[in-house]
């Protein structure tokens, strides 16, 4: 098959070009030619910025593909253009989304019929902790508009793995391996739930081979915090609840993928992923996404915000 990766040359994206190379597909990928371009040689450019409208969309012009696989579109304006330039040149539109769309993350579990945000009007295009999800609403309303059965939308959850450039995950892995006491949010009992990337990618590959319709929930394996400081071999973490973590300044920044089970968000890492899984969806044990990042991650020079002076100064002061 030809398949078109809007975006595709960083993480997810990147998983999912290699995925669908695996697979022996033939790959095109539309960039702005402005991130690290590591991509197998096999892969063909093009460049075009969907930011400009149509006009930003010509190296698209006069050519066909069995599938396009949206990794990049977090605008209505950039998903309206994509969409509607390629309606009639693409068998399927399958639109990378988040789990971020739903209206009540505290529900639990959360299920692809629950309710969304409302949807944020087509001329936003501030992407923001506020306008994320609502946005993402829209494009997906456009997808399904444009394409109606003939487009599968995906719902991330927090992605992990290697090339993980968004220093979120990659934090736990490269603080065990760190070694010491390490500072654990929580006690040990609230849930982590992610999804390896190549998971995601593998099932891309899948609905695109299979024409498969429908929205998905993109969730892995749902483990305590206990559970995966023995993942990460951390021995002996210092278990902080929620009302010190507040006074020592200490949130999501801090401490990313953490969210206490009883929180505003606390369905966040209770996503159900049972229609997924139905549909082929295999999940990689949690151990090896782990290693596999920490192998990647070692050499990656990412930056944390919590320093290893700031988590000894906190460890210090509770006795730790």
């Amino acid at each position: 098959m030809n398949i078109l990766i809007l975006g595709g040359t960083q993480f997810v994206g990147r998983h999912i070009v290699e995925a669908f190379l695996d697979s022996g597909h033939k790959v095109t990928v539309l960039t702005r030619g402005k991130s690290k371009d590591e991509l197998p040689e096999a892969v063909k450019h093009l460049h075009g910025d969907r930011n400009e409208g149509a006009a930003g969309l010509s190296a698209l012009e006069d050519r066909e593909w069995d599938a396009c696989v949206d990794v990049s579109g977090y605008t209505p304006q950039q998903v309206r253009a994509s969409a509607s330039a390629l309606q009639g040149r693409v068998g399927r539109y399958v639109f990378v989304s988040t789990v971020s769309v739903y209206a009540e993350p505290e529900r639990h579990p959360v299920r692809e019929d629950d309710p969304l945000s409302a949807p944020a009007a087509e001329d936003v295009t501030e992407v923001s902790g506020k306008t994320y999800g609502p946005l993402k609403v829209t494009c997906e309303n456009i997808v399904h508009e444009v394409y109606g059965e003939h487009c599968t939308v995906l719902r991330p959850q927090i992605v992990a793995g290697p090339f993980d450039h968004t220093a979120r995950y990659p934090y736990w892995v490269d603080r065990a391996a760190r070694g010491g006491q390490v500072l654990a949010p929580g006690d040990g009992q609230d849930s982590l739930q992610i999804i390896d990337a190549r998971d995601l990618a593998r099932f891309t590959v899948k609905v695109v081979e299979d024409g498969t319709d429908g929205t998905f929930n993109m969730s892995g394996p749902r483990i305590s915090w206990a559970d995966f400081m023995g993942v990460l071999g951390v021995s002996g973490p210092v278990w902080v609840n929620s009302k010190t973590l507040e006074t020592n300044g200490l949130g999501s920044r801090e401490l990313p993928v953490y969210l206490s089970a009883h929180g505003e968000q606390g369905g966040m890492m209770d996503v159900d992923n049972a229609r997924a899984m139905a549909a082929g969806l295999t999940l990689t044990d949690p151990a090896t996404t782990a290693r596999d990042t920490r192998e990647w991650s070692k050499d990656a020079d990412l930056q944390y915000t919590l320093t290893p002076e700031r988590e000894a100064e906190i460890l210090a002061s509770l006795g730790g």
